[in-house]
């Protein structure tokens, strides 16, 4: 298991490196001068010096790297351009809001996929599996963009029920965590279906069953135990979407996370900030994805076993 999870720390640590430094390149070979940008055409060629030696890209990329590195090490991220303050306080103040949007968006996902997967191998080719397969061809098909705004005229504008945007309560909460979940509910109720009926058809269940167990202690005990795996896979590899920021979620209910502070940045062009967002939203994903390896190689020793003979 030591051997396992020191081969998983490495290989994140070299793909955090890589992460890093594309964000870099992403930031600094764009076409294009930022210092234009930042200040307009019609600045003067003494203030776009005298920013551009401000910002340190006068030096030679593998100099500006290193010192991106240097103070990314120290937890230096820059400073805004457009508000003056540290880029860490950003984030820091932006961040718990797009925790609390991914969260409450997998907890939909789970509680709507999890019963219409299950009712849907178990009632296999009836007219339940058949309804539960048509939500999740809806639910991939339909877009956050088109989604959202459908909602909001549903359950905001027609019936009052719930606020259009913003983040003030619970209320507040539904309706993003509902167009983010929906999707998602839709992926991992066919993969609970999917793994199920593959499980089911196992000797174990049969012997299960045989004993004289209900059928809800046969599913809920011994099946969807043994479907857990490639559920877990699909539910950390979404987490990681869902905690790198849903920008359009956010951009459409005003939603104050991450996602809404990039397309902000962008609109300002202040670039330190976009490209502190753009590493904050990849590392979240590689983490995430890592920490799914873990649990998995936890649930099922046949995967740190082999990992470890290979490595």
């Amino acid at each position: 298991m030591l051997s396992f999870l020191l081969s998983r720390l490495l290989s994140t640590l070299v793909v955090v490196l890589g992460v890093v430094t594309l964000v870099f390149l992403l930031i600094h070979l764009v076409p294009g001068d930022p210092v234009q940008a930042m200040l307009g055409e019609s600045a003067l060629p003494a203030d776009l010096e005298a920013l551009r030696t401000a910002l340190g890209l006068n030096q030679p990329l593998l100099t500006q790297w290193w010192n991106y590195m240097t103070n990314l090490l120290q937890g230096d991220l820059g400073t805004s351009l457009y508000s003056k303050e540290p880029i860490i306080d950003i984030l820091l103040e932006r961040l718990p809001a797009t925790i609390e949007l991914a969260i409450a968006g997998l907890l939909v996902a789970v509680l709507v996929a999890l019963p219409l997967g299950s009712i849907a191998a178990l009632r296999k080719d009836s007219i339940y599996d058949n309804g539960a397969m048509v939500f999740s061809l809806l639910g991939v098909s339909i877009p956050n963009f088109w989604m959202g705004p459908l909602l909001i005229l549903l359950f905001s504008l027609t019936l009052g029920w719930l606020p259009v945007s913003g983040r003030d309560g619970l209320a507040s909460l539904v309706l993003p965590a509902l167009t983010l979940g929906t999707a998602l509910a839709a992926i991992l109720a066919r993969m609970v279906r999917s793994t199920l009926l593959e499980v089911l058809g196992e000797d174990y269940i049969r012997t299960a069953r045989a004993k004289g167990l209900r059928e809800s202690a046969v599913v809920v005990h011994h099946a969807l135990r043994n479907a857990s795996l490639p559920i877990i896979t699909v539910l950390g590899l979404q987490l990681g979407t869902l905690l790198g920021g849903a920008v359009i979620t956010e951009i459409i209910f005003a939603w104050p996370g991450v996602g809404q502070l990039t397309i902000e940045s962008i609109q300002r062009r202040d670039y330190p900030v976009v490209q502190a967002c753009i590493l904050l939203i990849s590392l979240s994903y590689v983490l995430v994805n890592t920490l799914t390896d873990f649990v998995y190689a936890w649930l099922d020793p046949r995967v740190r076993y082999s990992g470890s003979t290979t490595d």
